[in-house]
């Protein structure tokens, strides 16, 4: 019995110990804010190493449609034409993020949300998409992303409700 109620009280300090690390410091979301305000920038102006900077060396994307994950370096290997185009005004492009859930302490986040990203090549269709994403991210002297996982697509009503 002893062991029993001594593993039910360290459960029990996990689980408060939990609900205070979830708990988002006065600090952490302006600096996620700006962080996201990073990766938008980087989009809109074509500034690949920009972009590649807010990522992680070790950062993973993780792929519904693609059913599968990967390494970021090998995804930043496909969309670097992307930037170079839109740097060179063969394409405009933009990204915005809005969020449904948002955990964090001073140097961890999980980010649940939608992005909404549009592009119109010089010659070719406009690309316009709401896709569900979620992120891990780690402050160490700034925040990268450890995580990318591209979801299922979303809906504009979606996107509406999200914030």
């Amino acid at each position: 019995m002893k062991k029993m109620l001594s593993v039910a009280s360290v459960m029990a300090l996990v689980l408060v110990g939990a609900s205070v690390v979830s708990a988002q410091p006065d600090g952490a979301l302006p600096e996620l804010d700006q962080f996201w305000a990073e990766v938008s920038r980087a989009v809109a102006e074509g500034d690949f190493e920009g972009y590649a900077a807010t990522y992680h060396a070790d950062a993973i994307l993780v792929s519904d449609a693609g059913e599968s994950t990967y390494p970021i370096a090998s995804a930043l290997k496909g969309w670097q034409q992307g930037f170079s185009d839109t740097r060179a005004g063969k394409m405009t492009a933009n990204v915005e993020f809005r969020f449904t859930k948002r955990l964090n302490d001073e140097s961890t986040a999980h980010e649940t949300g939608i992005f909404h990203y549009w592009a119109k090549p010089e010659e070719g269709e406009v690309i316009d998409s709401y896709l569900h994403i979620e992120a891990l991210l780690v402050k160490k002297a700034d925040w990268k992303m450890m995580m990318e996982y591209q979801k299922t697509p979303a809906t504009k009503e979606e996107w509406a409700a999200a914030q």
